[in-house]
């Protein structure tokens, strides 16, 4: 039983690392499928006020009346991520408010590699991963469906204080007409749809990234999951099947 789980996982790696070679190799000459979130001629800028788009993601400037403002694209993520992606990031909070929310939303363009595992954004930042779930995300616009989702729960110490600080992650993927939460799903989707239609999907990476302190992971979730549902809709144009269906 064992020699068969490694080798289905064997043979899965395989899948995955030529359909990502054979993606790189087509670049160039295919058509580009449309994105399942909103892009408009919105600038966004890197940590040093440069401009690395005139177009962006375009997210919401207020939810549930938490005002936002626009967050910088990191010089490790321009420097690393080809040049034809386009970001959307904000982060929203009250004044006085100990609730803040990241809304951060990646879109592929002809290079595929613009979406990599959330989970090296994490660990990147010294964060320690201490949980992983499948979760649905229950949407009431533009009518009632789910959203298939994973939710990561990590922790880190701060530095000088030495205060535990927990945080919640939730991400999926989208394209302009599918929705998953597994990067699976998602490459072998791309690799069907060029095979029979010539077309590279164009994905998006959408997360939420929320803290709190030990003891508060399940009140915080609850908040997070209201902003999502009254956030999501407004920049995500992909859905799901209507729930009962």
């Amino acid at each position: 039983m064992k020699t068969s789980k490694w080798v289905v996982f064997a043979v899965a790696l395989g899948m995955m690392a030529a359909t990502a070679g054979w993606l790189k190799g087509f670049q160039g000459r295919r058509l580009l499928g449309a994105p399942g979130v909103r892009v408009g001629r919105v600038p966004i800028y890197d940590e040093k006020t440069n401009l690395v788009s005139t177009q962006s993601v375009v997210l919401p400037a207020k939810v549930l009346g938490i005002p936002s403002w626009p967050l910088p694209i990191s010089m490790g993520e321009e420097d690393a991520l080809p040049k034809d992606t386009t970001f959307g990031r904000r982060y929203y909070r009250s004044p006085g408010s100990d609730f803040g929310v990241q809304v951060s939303v990646v879109l592929m363009g002809t290079d595929h590699t613009s979406i990599h595992q959330p989970q090296y954004c994490l660990y990147a930042q010294d964060w320690n991963v201490t949980s992983t779930e499948r979760i649905s995300l229950h949407m009431e616009r533009p009518f009632a469906y789910d959203i298939p989702a994973i939710k990561l729960t990590a922790s880190r110490q701060l530095r000088g204080s030495g205060q535990m600080v927990v945080c919640i992650y939730v991400y999926w993927f989208v394209s302009g007409d599918k929705i998953t939460a597994e990067e699976g799903s998602r490459l072998w989707s791309m690799w069907k749809t060029v095979l029979r239609k010539g077309e590279l999907e164009r994905w998006a990476y959408i997360s939420y990234f929320v803290t709190c302190l030990p003891g508060g992971e399940q009140a915080t979730f609850e908040r997070l999951e209201r902003f999502i549902g009254a956030s999501a809709p407004e920049f995500q144009l992909v859905t799901g099947k209507a729930a009962g269906k």
